[in-house]
C-alpha cells in the first residue's frame, strides 16, 4: 500500500539482486589511537613552524634589502646633490667672470661697429678716386 501511495509498482520496491564480487564492503572507520595523534599533531605544528619561519625569515630579508637599497638611493643623491652644489658654484663663477668682461665686450662691438663704417667709407673714397682718375684720364687726352 506505502508503495500504490508513493507511485511506484510493487515490482520496483523488491532489492535488486546484486553480484556480491562488484560490491565493495565498507570498513569502520576507527580513530588513531591517542599516542599517534598526539605525534601527529607535533608533527604538524613542527612544520607548521618551520615554515612560518621559513616565511617570516624571508620577508625580514625582503625588508632589510629594501633598506640597503634606501640607504645606497640616499647615498647617491647626497652624491649628486653635491655635484649640483659644485655646478651652481662653478656658474655662479662664470657668470661674474662674464659679467668682470661685459665692458670689454661692449668696447669690442663699438670697435668693429666703426671698422665696419670706416670700411665703407674706404670703399667710398675708393670708388670717388676711381671715378677721379677716369675724369683725369679723360682730361689728358684732350
Amino acid at each position: 500500500m506505502a508503495a500504490a501511495a508513493e507511485g511506484v509498482p510493487a515490482t520496483r520496491r523488491e532489492e535488486p539482486v546484486r553480484d556480491d564480487a562488484a560490491v565493495e564492503t565498507a570498513e569502520e572507520a576507527k580513530e588513531p589511537a591517542e599516542a599517534d595523534i598526539t605525534e601527529l599533531c607535533r608533527d604538524m605544528f613542527s612544520k607548521m613552524a618551520t615554515y612560518l619561519t621559513g616565511e617570516l625569515t624571508a620577508t625580514s630579508e625582503d625588508y632589510k634589502l629594501l633598506e640597503n637599497m634606501n640607504k645606497l638611493t640616499s647615498l647617491k643623491y647626497l652624491e649628486m646633490k653635491d655635484i649640483a652644489i659644485n655646478i651652481s658654484r662653478n656658474l655662479k663663477d662664470l657668470n661674474q667672470k662674464y659679467a668682470g668682461l661685459q665692458p670689454y665686450l661692449d668696447q669690442i662691438n663699438v670697435i668693429e661697429e666703426q671698422v665696419a663704417a670706416l670700411e665703407q667709407a674706404a670703399y667710398r673714397l675708393d670708388a670717388y678716386s676711381k671715378k677721379l682718375e677716369a675724369k683725369y684720364k679723360k682730361l689728358e687726352k684732350r
